[in-house]
């Protein structure tokens, strides 16, 4: 079909569509891009993913929380991002192809997302104000621009009518009762009709639709340049706040401890390959928490206020006058209370830190078993979590700890640079508080903390628990003796006995390695004669308080999985 010389055929309905889709994707990317930008002048956790993540993970059953720990792990993170962005991308391909037939609809519900973003950026627990809404407004009312601008381009118009051709020996009229000069009697003129008036003029027709394929080429380009360039800029600013976090920790020199750890004693580590190492590196020790992105906190900043019931002398500590306080170094064994029965959750490293229990008796606190007001100290992060521990556990004599290093060196960022508390014998949820900025003083009546409106337990000691390294699950050893070892663990109770059973045999006491503290984990080996066969080897460990593992499982909810681990192997 041809076209008047400025006309442009019009894509079929498919076509623009997909152009539209391609719109929406554009617009979705400029909101994120300009979001980024205006989070570096609000701050980094405002951003509308970090946001509406954040809101997502406090919303998730700890069901469904406990599911993706146990099939992504450390990366559950990394997931739910991905599935963000994958949602808001399939949406901004609807509201791109909504915006193509319906254009002020469709960037009205960009901005609406955008209100959504902002909404869960200002009710989130480290929010610090309705700046907060900011990023994901501004990023949307720039995607809804481009939306808007962009669908501008696919959108066809009809033109006037064409002119009718003047057909050869007729002359052009002027006036309605104008007669052609001469009329042809030999029948048709081409394929046009012959009255007495002369020929018929053809049906005017509207020339075809058109769509600003230039504009929207060029339209589409700016949008996706300005956009990336955003982006990055965002991103430089962002990492620009982080730099003197980075720097105060670059330049870290630990104070010498006035009480080092006892030196680990020899035979604490097995000699048997496949066994997690007595000490966990840093870069492989678990990480589970609710950040999406890991606070980057300037030690030169950081404050600690310590307040609350019971307190009769509040303090606010700095970084520098904590480390000049008396610090002491200690091996724990630290458990995440999302560990499945087996599950790799738990990890042993030597801590530097300050008592706990001074910096409160100093404030005047008293545990409730000797009188004082307050049975739970609520730690603040300065995410927004919060994490309620027992004020009798905190102060009975365990080396609970304010730690400012982990095996020889400043906290990673990962793991609460510049503080993080900890306290051996509970579970992370109610001890472990990562960049802490506040310690409360309150009673479990009065507040629960974030875990405990989730419908996790206030107190939650750890359980006797034992997990077989070696060999892995459905592995195929030979016959004739096969090492079976691993790691068990008790804290603030200690290991006692750990025993083995293969298939449905006796019991058979396991080789205990030497023991360390009783706050760290126990390893533990056993030789197995093993035969042909299909075989599955259970283990049980026994405390120093004589409670045997027990057998019946139970999931993580609401404190901690319980049961014994087994593992099916195929002797050769």
């Amino acid at each position: 079909m041809t076209t008047g010389q400025n006309n442009v055929p019009s894509p079929a309905a498919w076509v623009r569509n997909a152009l539209g889709a391609l719109s929406g994707v554009l617009a979705g990317i400029t909101a994120l891009a300009v979001a980024q930008l205006v989070s570096a002048f609000v701050r980094p956790e405002a951003g509308p993913v970090v946001a509406v993540g954040g809101a997502a993970i406090d919303r998730t059953p700890p069901a469904v929380k406990d599911w993706a720990i146990r099939h992504f792990g450390t990366n559950d993170k990394l997931v739910l991002q991905l599935g963000i962005l994958g949602v808001l991308a399939l949406f901004a391909c609807v509201l791109g192809v909504l915006a193509v037939h319906r254009r002020r609809t469709g960037a009205l519900g960009v901005l609406l997302f955008g209100v959504i973003g902002g909404a869960a950026a200002i009710n989130r627990p480290d929010s610090t104000s309705v700046t907060d809404a900011l990023p994901s407004v501004a990023g949307a009312l720039c995607g809804a621009v481009v939306l808007h601008v962009l669908t501008g381009r696919l959108v066809t118009a009809r033109s006037a009518p064409s002119a009718p051709d003047v057909l050869p020996g007729a002359v052009p009229t002027s006036g309605q009762d104008a007669m052609p000069t001469s009329v042809p009697d030999s029948g048709p003129v081409g394929d046009a009709p012959v009255t007495a008036a002369g020929p018929a003029a053809p049906a005017t027709t509207p020339r075809e639709s058109r769509w600003d394929r230039r504009g929207f080429i060029a339209a589409a380009t700016a949008a996706a340049a300005a956009s990336a360039g955003a982006g990055a800029l965002g991103r430089s600013l962002n990492g620009s706040r982080g730099r003197n976090a980075v720097a105060s920790r670059a330049d870290l020199v630990l104070p010498v401890v006035a009480s080092p750890a006892a030196p680990i004693p020899r035979g604490a580590q097995v000699r048997v390959p496949g066994v997690s190492p007595f000490v966990t590196a840093n870069a492989d020790f678990y990480r589970v928490d609710t950040a999406l992105v890991v606070p980057k906190v300037d030690a030169t900043a950081w404050r600690l206020r310590i307040h609350g019931e019971g307190v009769t002398r509040p303090m606010t500590l700095t970084f520098d006058k904590l480390l000049r306080r008396e610090l002491i170094e200690r091996d724990i064994t630290l458990t995440c209370v999302s560990n499945e029965i087996g599950g790799p959750y738990v990890g042993n490293a030597r801590w530097i830190g300050v008592r706990l229990a001074d910096l409160l008796a100093e404030c005047g606190v008293r545990p409730p078993s000797r009188g004082g007001p307050a049975d739970q100290l609520v730690a603040r992060s300065v995410d927004g979590m919060t994490i309620g521990s027992p004020v009798d556990d905190v102060m009975d004599g365990r080396d609970a700890l304010l730690a400012v290093g982990m095996n020889g060196r400043p906290l990673p960022f990962e793991h609460g640079f510049p503080v993080r508390m900890l306290v051996p014998g509970l579970y992370g949820y109610v001890s472990a508080c990562k960049w802490i900025k506040d310690i409360e003083l309150t009673s479990f009546d009065a507040y629960d903390p974030y875990w405990v409106k989730r419908k996790w337990a206030r107190r939650a000691p750890i359980k006797t628990q034992s997990r077989i390294d070696t060999p892995k699950p459905f592995a195929r050893p030979r016959a004739g003796t096969v090492m079976v070892a691993g790691v068990a663990w008790a804290q603030h109770r200690g290991i006692d006995k750990v025993e083995v059973r293969v298939d449905d045999g006796r019991w058979q006491e396991a080789d205990l390695a030497a023991e360390d503290t009783v706050d760290t984990w126990r390893q533990w080996s056993f030789p197995w004669r093993a035969t042909r066969g299909g075989h599955t080897l259970t283990v049980r460990a026994t405390d120093r308080t004589g409670h045997v593992q027990t057998e019946t499982r139970t999931r993580t909810v609401p404190d901690g999985a319980d049961g014994r681990h087994s593992v099916v192997v195929t002797v050769d």
